[in-house]
């Protein structure tokens, strides 16, 4: 499938301040002390995005934030759309997650199926007191009733369109594209 970049919608910088911005907003919040605050990464972009973001509410608590990778290949709706042999990826919590708030971070919030899938994982590992979510961007139009709580950026776009988001840690390269496919 041919596509073609139709935008760059933020460079390094911008998602630098959309973080800080989100991670404000979640100082802001006052999780309760007594069920503690927690950060998991979605496979891929999520969890380097999780751990800037962590490292930004730290840095405005002065206190450590735990950080988790979660993996939601296995959960997926759509699994046998995505590849015939998927590429299972490491999931890593290595705290208890039973009755803390988490925040879910994931790079594009679209259709709200990869949310789905992700709740059932973090399910898998135990109840947490409160979950919610923090996306880059959020290209509205959900196939599911999943919001985002803390967004970078609202960016609507057509069926023909696709948001691709590189970061330094996965793609040597820090920016968000609107892409056109052809």
């Amino acid at each position: 499938m041919n596509s073609k970049i139709k935008s760059q919608l933020m460079d390094s910088e911008d998602i630098d301040l959309a973080l800080s911005r989100m991670a404000a907003e979640i100082v802001e919040r006052r999780f309760s002390r007594r069920e503690g605050l927690a950060f998991i990464g979605i496979q891929r972009r999520g969890v380097p995005l999780s751990r800037r973001l962590a490292e930004k509410v730290e840095n405005i608590l002065g206190k450590k934030i735990p950080v988790g990778i979660l993996d939601i290949t296995l959960y997926r709706d759509d699994l046998t759309k995505v590849a015939t042999q998927p590429i299972i990826k490491q999931s890593s919590i290595d705290f208890d997650i039973t009755g803390k708030a988490i925040l879910l971070v994931d790079d594009v919030l679209f259709t709200g199926r990869t949310i789905r899938a992700a709740l059932d994982a973090l399910m898998d590992c135990g109840r947490p007191s409160r979950v919610q979510l923090a996306v880059l961007i959020d290209r509205g139009r959900r196939e599911l009733p999943i919001h985002a709580d803390f967004v970078g950026k609202e960016v609507p776009t057509s069926d023909n369109e696709v948001i691709e988001v590189k970061v330094q840690e996965v793609d040597q390269m820090e920016k968000v594209l609107l892409v056109e496919r052809e």
